[in-house]
């Protein structure tokens, strides 16, 4: 028989962070509960390795991954790493059938598709760095639109 060419999925679930604003609340419950129920689960600080390329171990842990769990916070748009994430776990949706689970923590869907606010800061910030027309950028606010119109949860007040 054939082997398949399609890639084994060794992670159940990614999980995309700003580690700033969730990492020692709501990721924390999250993870755990998760591991307590055998969900294998990819989260930064327990499997990336000393020596790992983080850029790397991220996109094949995105591209292995069943489920990811984007978990939108305030500050989730002023990191660049999370924005890539982002963008790839929306290609993954299309080309791999990743399926993709947000919950916006503190945030509105309508901030991280429509860039308002937080969002629309860290983007501004993001068009001086790289340029406004830069494809980065331009990838990023497509992915952000695409996912803030998916549904999600809501979380606000822990």
């Amino acid at each position: 028989m054939a082997s398949s060419s399609k890639p084994e999925k060794i992670y159940d679930v990614f999980l995309s962070f700003r580690g700033a604003d969730v990492r020692k609340t709501f990721l924390g419950h999250l993870y755990k509960a998760l591991d307590q129920n055998g969900i294998y689960t990819f989260r930064d600080s327990e499997e990336l390795r000393k020596g790992d390329h983080i850029s790397t171990t991220l996109m094949k842990a995105i591209e292995e991954s069943c489920i990811a769990v984007i978990i939108f916070s305030e500050d989730y748009a002023s990191s660049w790493w999370c924005l890539e994430e982002v963008a790839r776990i929306m290609e993954c949706k299309e080309q791999k059938k990743l399926t993709v689970l947000p919950v916006f923590y503190d945030v509105d869907p309508r901030e991280v598709r429509g860039g308002r606010e937080s969002y629309r800061r860290a983007l501004a910030k993001h068009e001086s760095t790289f340029g406004k027309d830069s494809e980065e950028v331009k990838r990023w606010k497509k992915a952000l639109f695409d996912v803030g119109n998916l549904s999600g949860w809501h979380l606000n007040d822990g």
